[in-house]
């Protein structure tokens, strides 16, 4: 392994097929990276028989061996003090320098609170959010939190808008990201309070943030907005709501092209068009969503994703510490104090 290369930590245990699919994944993500190096915390005996069939992995992978890891069922108070899981030394690993940033499959709760608790959370920024890209109609746009935090304040949110616009000018290259607040309505009057208060300090961040209001659930899918702001009780179950209705569309074109003759000698003339939706909405495209907000950064891949969507995890993170986007988050939320605009909106209201 060379030393002036980007270090990934990996969770080598974490996830529905692993090491199988962490180590296919990471002979995918190579091919596309050639300068990433792994290090993999799991089983050495079960990782090195998954190796056999890339000798070449030996070249850039190190493995740490531990026979402990976490669980899909165990809950994080659980866990979160064993230092000798596979997940704990991974993202130990980052802590200490060893590794720019993490990549687990495993157990979300366990992986968000030992986290926290490891690399801690960068200063001023209250609570870290849960964040990925999802494709909309024009392109793709970021939302957080996805959760991480069921219930937020209007300090939390307006965090949130600010991570989100960092994440949108990196990862999305968007100069000046339209951010929006997710709501029950466009109208100024509608929604919870918290939310209300959120909108007025975004306004008044002195980053002078592109702020365009409120959008509600189905103008996500129009590219109405860059980046979408929640707390993570609705961003998760608008996340999932989603999926579902991709996957129902998905399945409705299937049985009608079954039981339709005209559809299935149509389906040659049809198939371009079809190979273009499915690679637009192939959620492997968008796997690895990242627990910003911290001091280093930590990225949960799908537990159930294929080898494939586990190399487009690994991309996501080397983008985001090649862009050193830790760094900006902590230079940008150093020139606003949030607590100070939530009094100041506070005294307005009262």
């Amino acid at each position: 392994m060379s030393d002036n290369n980007l270090v990934i930590s990996v969770d080598a245990m974490g996830g529905d097929n692993s090491p199988r699919v962490v180590v296919e994944g990471i002979h995918i993500a190579h091919k596309k990276n050639p300068d990433i190096n792994f290090i993999l915390f799991g089983d050495e005996v079960k990782v090195a028989e998954e190796m056999k069939r890339f000798p070449k992995l030996k070249d850039f992978c190190r493995v740490v061996h531990t026979d402990e890891y976490v669980h899909n069922e165990d809950k994080p108070s659980q866990v979160i003090r064993n230092k000798n899981t596979s997940m704990y030394m991974a993202i130990d690993a980052v802590r200490r320098g060893d590794a720019a940033a993490v990549i687990s499959a495993g157990n979300t709760g366990a992986l968000m609170a030992i986290s926290k608790m490891i690399l801690k959370t960068i200063q001023k920024i209250h609570r870290p959010a849960i964040c990925t890209n999802i494709p909309h109609k024009n392109g793709m746009c970021v939302m957080l939190d996805l959760g991480a935090n069921t219930e937020c304040s209007a300090v939390n949110l307006a965090e949130f808008a600010i991570i989100g616009n960092i994440l949108a000018r990196h990862s999305l290259e968007i100069e000046r990201p339209r951010i929006a607040l997710l709501n029950i309505g466009a109208e100024e009057m509608k929604g919870r309070e918290e939310i209300h208060q959120a909108a007025k300090m975004i306004k008044n961040t002195h980053l002078d943030l592109n702020f365009i209001g409120y959008i509600e659930p189905h103008q996500i899918s129009e590219g109405y907005a860059d980046v979408i702001v929640s707390d993570g009780f609705t961003g998760n179950i608008a996340l999932k709501t989603m999926e579902g209705t991709a996957k129902l569309v998905s399945g409705l074109l299937k049985s009608s092209i079954k039981n339709s003759v005209l559809a299935k000698l149509g389906l040659p003339f049809l198939l371009p068009v079809i190979w273009n939706m499915k690679k637009t909405m192939d959620p492997r495209k968008y796997n690895g969503a990242m627990f910003v907000g911290l001091n280093g950064l930590s990225v949960k891949s799908h537990g159930g994703t294929d080898a494939i969507g586990y190399s487009y995890a690994i991309d996501n993170a080397s983008k985001l510490v090649r862009q050193n986007f830790v760094q900006t988050i902590r230079e940008e939320v150093e020139h606003v104090d949030l607590d100070e605009l939530s009094q100041e909106i506070l005294y307005d209201v009262y």
